[in-house]
């Protein structure tokens, strides 16, 4: 199934510890480039959350932001009392020295490191939860991009019946193309008055047809169309491989233009290449 690189996926979860939101975009890029923006204190889980990304997506530009919002209870604040109490001693001490007036206040016992103890989160909790949600996410981001892809796939499917018609076309124009080349080269010989040898007429037509031969250029856009609409039925990543297909395509178009010997097979020729472009276009939006 194809799949698209461009998509957004949203995913929230709550808790009792507060709430997490994961958002994830993604656009098209040659490789596949991550970027995440965690909270500070959740930092160790980059590493862990590239390595799931990776797991699910194989090409495109990845933004992935965490959005985390702890419980507004107030939490429970414990003070070291033998901390304290050491702390009024020395301020004791150093005031009978110093003279009154310079002991500690109660705000210099506050802001003392290591007076005031707040229990910190569960952070292994939190962390599981986190990457769950990201799991979560990362399921939308891909089913996302696989209803997109699949409409891409018939957009495909279409142009490859259209081109088929242009080339059913072009192989039905070949032997009025060649009748027309022999009258013309016989009407130029009866212009000038030449009696021209059987023989050598023949020679001269199997060269003129050999010059405007498309059939080989024919037979490979069928074979070309057929390798797309097999690419188009794989479950893996494919861009790479239809972008490839999309240059033969053109090549082939190309070749059926330069030999072109009529307006309609130019015309042909032409709309080919609108056809192609349009699915190149479309192709460079796929994993």
């Amino acid at each position: 199934m194809l799949r698209s690189m461009t998509a957004f996926a949203r995913h929230e979860q709550t808790s009792a510890w507060g709430a997490i939101a994961w958002e994830l975009r993604s656009v098209n890029h040659r490789y596949l480039e991550a970027s995440i923006r965690l909270p500070e204190m959740l930092r160790s889980l980059e590493t862990p959350a590239r390595e799931r990304i990776a797991a699910a997506l194989s090409r495109g530009k990845v933004e992935g932001t965490l959005k985390l919002q702890t419980a507004s209870a107030a939490p429970a604040i414990t003070l070291n009392l033998p901390m304290v109490e050491r702390l009024l001693e020395v301020a004791g001490e150093l005031e009978h020295l110093m003279g009154p007036g310079t002991g500690l206040k109660l705000v210099d016992v506050l802001r003392w490191p290591g007076v005031i103890h707040e229990p910190e989160p569960d952070l292994a909790a939190i962390q599981q939860a986190i990457l769950d949600s990201l799991d979560a996410a990362l399921a939308e981001l891909v089913a996302t991009r696989e209803r997109e892809g699949e409409r891409t796939a018939e957009l495909l499917r279409q142009r490859c019946a259209a081109i088929r018609i242009q080339v059913k076309r072009v192989r039905g124009r070949r032997p009025e193309v060649l009748a027309r080349w022999r009258d013309k080269l016989l009407n130029r010989l009866a212009d000038i008055a030449v009696d021209a040898d059987p023989g050598r007429l023949e020679q001269e037509l199997a060269l003129i047809a050999q010059r405007l031969d498309v059939d080989e250029e024919l037979d490979r856009l069928d074979t070309h169309l057929d390798e797309i609409e097999s690419v188009l039925q794989r479950n893996e990543p494919v861009g790479r491989r239809l972008d490839f297909l999309m240059q033969e395509l053109n090549r082939e178009a190309n070749t059926l233009s330069a030999k072109s010997a009529d307006a309609d097979t130019t015309r042909c020729a032409v709309e080919l290449k609108v056809l192609i472009e349009q699915m190149r276009e479309q192709i460079q939006n796929i994993e």
